[in-house]
């Protein structure tokens, strides 16, 4: 598996790169925008791009899509929950944080458990609200992409629009902790982590795990 981290716009955004090393197939995950930072490393890697996958619609996570699907001609996926966040400027808050307006349209909504094939890669769709109520991981062989969800020693915030405590800390024990401890996470911001890590220092949730 080709696996490239690229952190994009002011907000210090992860967005990720996942390739399949025999077709050259890619995935491109959360593209929050430096489109032309994006697209060189497709360029150099010699990927193919095949489709956008969303952990969820904020506009640090879908500034450039646009350029990106105009390029390729690519599918963009949300969840179905989501869906309407990346149509809605006030939903996904583009004008609050960049002073522009974004208002997307999706190809394919994401559902629970769904696999999506990428050359011989299998990626697996956890549907985690909280951060927002259709945001989503993706778990593909031992990492899981965590978006707004679960950070380093830290969760998403959940005062926004769709945002719930209750909901986020209910995802993040039966959805994301319940893999093994190796299972390396890797969020829409910040550094990486562990399963084991967060469950022994996440102040969040370490308490359901003594």
């Amino acid at each position: 598996m080709i696996f490239e981290r690229l952190e994009v716009t002011s907000f210090l955004m992860n967005c990720y790169i996942i390739g399949c090393e025999k077709t050259r197939a890619c995935a491109i995950i959360d593209p929050g925008g430096s489109f032309s930072f994006i697209d060189e490393k497709i360029i150099d890697l010699r990927l193919e791009p095949k489709m956008i996958l969303l952990t969820h619609g904020h506009s640090d996570h879908i500034g450039a899509v646009k350029e990106l699907k105009d390029k390729y001609n690519i599918p963009v996926y949300i969840h179905e929950l989501d869906a309407e966040f990346i149509k809605n400027p006030d939903l996904n808050h583009s004008y609050d944080l960049f002073r522009k307006i974004i208002s997307l349209d999706y190809d394919n909504l994401l559902k629970d458990g769904q696999i999506i094939e990428l050359g011989e890669l299998k990626i697996e769709v956890i549907h985690t609200p909280g951060h927002t109520p259709g945001g989503v991981c993706f778990k593909i062989d031992n990492i899981i992409l965590t978006g707004d969800t679960l950070f380093d020693h830290s969760i998403g915030r959940t005062d926004l629009e769709g945002g719930s405590m209750d909901d986020i800390i209910s995802s993040i024990i039966n959805k994301i902790l319940i893999y093994d401890d190796e299972v390396k996470l890797y969020p829409g911001h910040n550094s990486s982590t562990s399963i084991g890590v967060e469950k022994k220092e996440n102040m969040f949730v370490r308490k359901y795990y003594k």
